[in-house]
């Protein structure tokens, strides 16, 4: 259990001028426990047994404005996500299961850890350099009881890709869901003002590395297990503004699509989730604030989703009961229709 308080201070006897603060690996822990604590605290459960929750609970446009440097941290947004710290309840689905899951410290990542963790799997975290959310999901998926492994670097490289898989497998004791969900996206108005290292950048991590992880991963999945990639509604009604993120998003689910052909015989499903508008700390590091205070506006429930509400997907399509769905992307957009 978390014991330190968000106003918990330090008190100590002076110090010789320009010598260095003492204990101050203890004090960043300290830290990241308060600003966990922070967010663990935030819900949007219901407040009584005698409350009903309902999607009216979740915050609407307009928000406001702000704007973070990629690729945004969780605790700066406002208001915060629901990852589902307090409203996701699991049932054991995937007892005993090993995940891998990219993009795990924060996000749509984070919820699926924790809606995992609480279904009974141990769960490995890769993420970029965002060591703060990193240890903050870690701590959700241990107080759920299972086992929580991060892993941090780019995952551009194959290398790296190959070393997320060794470490699974040592840590974890194997793989039996792959869930790659790290993404990048940048907003340009018009398509001269897309560099080629950004129009690079952008496949490099959205489509190589999906590449690069599923080919090293699968030689170590056994029949049953499941690989889940996350798509957007972008790969269907693409944001002009997102040209670069959303052909990559309509990449990933034709490659979805034939994965699960090829993978057929080993036993291994493939499929894909295909978010709407969702409130992750991508969405204010990467739109213009007039889009954030506005975000989610757009779909027939006239708000964002919260990453919570995503889980429960990524929890189907890994669940054994879901043993004939395979070659899907189960769109999850707050009533907007895919093609």
């Amino acid at each position: 259990m978390v014991n330190a308080s968000p106003e918990a201070k330090f008190h100590r006897g002076p110090r010789q001028r320009g010598s260095r603060p003492r204990n101050k690996a203890r004090r960043a822990r300290v830290r990241n426990r308060a600003r966990y604590r922070r967010l663990a605290e935030q819900s949007f459960a219901p407040k009584s047994k005698k409350e009903a929750w309902t999607m009216e609970s979740y915050p609407r446009p307009p928000f406001k404005r702000q704007s973070q440097p990629m690729p945004g941290t969780t605790d700066r947004m406002d208001p915060l996500p629901d990852h589902g710290e307090k409203t996701y309840q699991g049932s054991g689905r995937l007892q005993g299961k090993k995940a891998i899951i990219t993009g795990g410290d924060s996000g749509i990542g984070r919820a699926v850890a924790i809606a995992y963790a609480r279904e009974g799997a141990d769960v490995l975290i890769s993420y970029l350099n965002e060591h703060e959310d990193a240890k903050s999901t870690k701590t959700l998926v241990e107080e759920a009881g299972r086992k929580g492994v991060l892993v941090a670097g780019d995952i551009q490289t194959s290398d790296h890709c190959k070393r997320i898989v060794e470490t699974a497998l040592n840590e974890l004791g194997g793989i039996d869901i792959l869930v790659n969900n790290a993404a990048h996206q940048a907003s340009f108005p018009d398509i001269a003002d897309i560099s080629d290292e950004e129009w690079e950048l952008t496949f490099r991590v959205n489509i190589h590395a999906m590449f690069y992880l599923t080919r090293a991963a699968v030689p170590h999945m056994k029949p049953g297990s499941s690989i889940i990639n996350t798509a957007s509604i972008n790969a269907d009604v693409p944001n002009p503004i997102l040209l670069a993120y959303a052909t990559t998003k309509g990449a990933i689910q034709n490659f979805t699509a034939g994965l699960a052909q090829m993978l057929a015989d080993k036993g291994i499903r493939a499929n894909a989730v295909a978010p709407g508008p969702i409130w992750t700390p991508l969405i204010p590091s990467t739109l213009p604030e007039d889009s954030v205070m506005n975000f989610g506006k757009q779909v027939p429930m006239k708000r964002p989703g919260q990453p919570v509400e995503l889980a429960s997907a990524y929890v189907m399509l890994a669940d054994p009961l879901s043993s004939y769905v395979s070659g899907a992307t189960i769109a999850v957009t707050g009533g907007k229709p895919i093609l």
